[in-house]
């Protein structure tokens, strides 16, 4: 994939002050590059973006989930996405704030590293009829939507798993292992790792460990309960009856993440986490 830039849209958050400012001078300063900007809020000699438009790079000036925001909009059409990070560092996003001169100079010279994500893809079946089909960059949850546990009957690969009467059953990738998945209890797994997470929550079960699944493998949940939701990303929402099947594999469509600095994802978990490494003699 080139990296020659000659449009890009700025993603901001629309209640942030400090975002809302920063793709203003951004703005500016791509155009005097040459640069057509493009923009999902107000911004000052953008243009107001429409799904239509051709864009090569997406510039996000928010959090994560600003940054998922991007991932739906490009869902599909293979364009980078760059997170600047405004002060909460996150996982997606460049872990220190580079100056706007050095993001400019980087988009202008094309010089930023791409990274593929995987992402996830579902299906909603009912009565042996698939009715809605989605994705998630993070995870999907198969949840209770009330104050009752909900019975789940999971299989692998077509052979069955277990039945967990628990809270939700979350599937995540390795972007997603850090987010709802790590605070379940989870593991962390780097993004290279081809793999998804299998995490129940709070199963009434002998058996209720997380798992990692191979990225070939699908899952299928079945809800025994009368309701439940489907949850993808947070994002998008859906309401289960009794019986329906929700089916889970890796998607073809990976994400594109973009790249200023070169860090690894080791130095996300450490600034993340803020781990103990001082006294490191390493180079």
């Amino acid at each position: 994939m080139s990296n020659t830039v000659k449009t890009v849209l700025l993603v901001t958050h629309p209640t942030r002050p400090e975002a809302i400012s920063t793709a203003n001078d951004l703005a500016k300063l791509l155009i005097a590059k040459g640069i057509t900007v493009y923009s999902t809020i107000k911004t000052d000699g953008a243009t107001e973006f429409k799904g239509s438009d051709q864009i090569d790079l997406s510039v996000v000036l928010g959090g994560d989930g600003t940054m998922l925001r991007a991932a739906e909009l490009f869902r599909g059409k293979q364009v980078p996405i760059l997170g600047i990070n405004l002060g909460h560092v996150g996982f997606l996003a460049e872990i220190e704030r580079p100056s706007l001169d050095e993001i400019v100079k980087a988009i202008a010279t094309g010089s930023f590293s791409i990274e593929e994500r995987m992402s996830l893809n579902y299906q909603l079946l009912r009565n042996e009829k698939i009715i809605q089909t989605g994705w998630a960059l993070n995870e999907v949850l198969v949840e209770r939507n009330d104050h009752q546990m909900i019975d789940l009957f999971v299989q692998i690969d077509h052979r069955p798993l277990s039945r967990w009467w628990c809270d939700a059953v979350i599937c995540a990738t390795p972007t997603g292992s850090t987010a709802y998945a790590y605070s379940a209890g989870g593991p962390v797994v780097w993004p290279e790792v081809d793999a998804l997470v299998l995490l129940p929550l709070a199963a009434h079960a002998l058996f209720s460990k997380p798992m990692v699944v191979s990225p070939k493998s699908e899952i299928a949940i079945d809800l025994e309960s009368d309701s439940a939701d489907l949850n993808a990303d947070g994002i998008r929402r859906t309401k289960l009856q009794r019986n329906d099947r929700v089916v889970l594999t890796s998607d073809k469509e990976d994400v594109l993440l973009a790249h200023i600095k070169g860090a690894t994802f080791t130095d996300r978990i450490v600034a993340k986490f803020k781990l103990p490494v001082e006294g490191w003699r390493g180079e």
